[in-house]
């Protein structure tokens, strides 16, 4: 008991002091300094202190009694002052100026695992993961779990995949996708929060976690944009490959030195 009763404030003294006023109540300093074997001094220092905190009574008479205040009535005063503390935190800190945006960098398979997993399981809202086939496995389960707690998840795949995701894009990959080195992927929490990072043979993954609210806008204009070429490639899909070619190449040849 004594460890529980420092747990909640009280000196080692004060705690053996409580015990001797719980088990014997109404009886004096001298009484208390007998029954926990310390000066009289230092009891008397430890009962003052136990009045101070509302934890103890003083019964004024000849000798002064003390009586120490039932442990139910200590509790409760204890869980009301703790959840005013806690409110009043909350809203001071709430009110804080936010911080500037950050960036963090994360490297190996372990840490990204780790980062994917946090960034998921703190999304309330909506999750949008842009991904390569190969790599779905990394973001699958905790979507799925984001998913049975009422999260909005879109996954947009590059390439053909087999998920228990209930909202799919693909994107088809033209043949020189087979020649990249680097499977990019992106993770967009709440609009708030991202991940961006690359998967690829023969090198170690990394990625960058970052709120700046550029990056935020950028990939939620990619996303955008994803929907509406979904759409219009399924509406659309036969006239715009017979107006662009495969891929939209009459539209891409022109701008290949840039891309």
């Amino acid at each position: 008991m004594i460890d529980e009763l420092r747990k909640i404030g009280l000196s080692d003294l004060e705690a053996r002091c409580y015990l001797a006023l719980h088990e014997d109540p109404k009886i004096s300093g001298y009484e208390v300094a007998k029954k926990v074997s310390v000066s009289r001094t230092n009891v008397y220092a430890a009962l003052r202190s136990l009045t101070e905190k509302g934890i103890c009574r003083v019964i004024e008479s000849e000798p002064v009694l003390y009586d120490a205040v039932p442990i139910a009535q200590l509790v409760r005063l204890l869980k009301t002052e703790f959840e005013q503390t806690t409110r009043v935190l909350q809203e001071q800190l709430n009110a804080v100026p936010t911080t500037p945006p950050s960036f963090y960098s994360w490297q190996g398979d372990k840490t990204i695992e780790t980062v994917i997993h946090r960034l998921i399981a703190n999304a309330d809202k909506s999750i949008v993961v842009d991904i390569w086939s190969e790599d779905v496995s990394w973001v699958e389960e905790p979507l799925l779990e984001a998913e049975k707690r009422g999260v909005a998840v879109t996954l947009i795949s590059i390439g053909e995949c087999n998920t228990s995701v209930k909202n799919v894009i693909i994107h088809q990959r033209s043949e020189e996708w087979s020649s990249v080195r680097t499977r990019k992927f992106s993770i967009l929490c709440d609009v708030r929060s991202a991940l961006l990072g690359s998967f690829g043979k023969g090198i170690k993954p990394t990625a960058l976690e970052t709120n700046h609210p550029s990056l935020i806008e950028l990939l939620q204009n990619t996303f955008y944009h994803d929907l509406i070429m979904e759409q219009v490639e399924r509406d659309f899909g036969k006239e715009l490959e017979a107006k662009y070619g495969k891929h939209y190449e009459r539209i891409i040849d022109a701008y290949k030195e840039y891309l």
